[in-house]
């Protein structure tokens, strides 16, 4: 039995150290609880302890658990999975935001597919800061070509960048790759004002992440324990 309240604890007091031992305010990270393959009655508990803000990885698991949990409008539903064109309707009609953008295909129809009564889509593009051949994402070098496109369209609001970096227990390695991430996401910022999310870090590499400004950390282990 893991219990869930005293982990959400445990993982925000870790936020906290981890942000002032590098100067930043606490309050400027994100706790994203990585809730798939997790039941409701999970998510229940960290609503319990204040939790918010849900990430999930498969589009069919995530719209049931929207639809539970559809009685609180204070929670934030986060697609973090890839997504396949053929599921790009539900997560258009059923999320608050999608960090794994990828190409303009996707990010079309997310916007034709947001239905109008709703606010428009946050989304992130996903990076593949380490060039892992099976990874998806984005190469750096086609970043502004890809953020010019996703900027114009009208029911997605592009607000920064995510990363799953190749797994490394090194932290100096950890801190080199997620500092290539920190440089993108700075010069994006300065040509698009309403930037201001970056997505990295995850149980295992979360210090080196707030280390080098991620604005969200997605956490899943540590506070539901392992799959």
């Amino acid at each position: 039995m893991n219990n869930i309240e005293q982990n959400i604890q445990d993982v925000r007091n870790h936020i906290t150290l981890a942000a002032q031992k590098c100067g930043r305010i606490p309050e400027q990270i994100t706790l994203l609880a990585v809730s798939k393959t997790k039941p409701a009655g999970d998510i229940a508990k960290a609503i319990a302890a204040g939790q918010r803000e849900f990430g999930e990885n498969y589009v069919q698991e995530g719209v049931e658990k929207i639809q539970h949990f559809s009685n609180r409008n204070d929670l934030v539903w986060h697609f973090i999975g890839p997504l396949q064109s053929n599921k790009s309707r539900l997560v258009a009609e059923n999320f608050d935001w999608c960090h794994t953008i990828d190409r303009e295909k996707i990010a079309q129809r997310l916007s034709e597919q947001r239905p109008e009564n709703m606010a428009p889509l946050n989304v992130l593009i996903q990076i593949n800061i380490s060039g892992e051949e099976s990874k998806s994402g984005i190469l750096l070098e086609d970043l502004t070509e890809l953020a010019a496109r996703i900027n114009a369209l009208p029911n997605l609001v592009l607000r920064g960048l995510m990363a799953i970096p190749a797994p490394e227990s090194n932290p100096e390695r950890q801190v080199a790759v997620f500092r290539l991430m920190e440089q993108a996401f700075l010069d994006l910022k300065t040509h698009y004002p309403q930037i201001d999310t970056l997505s990295m870090g995850m149980t295992d590499d979360m210090e080196a992440a707030i280390t080098c400004g991620s604005t969200l950390v997605r956490i899943g282990t540590a506070i539901f324990g392992a799959r």
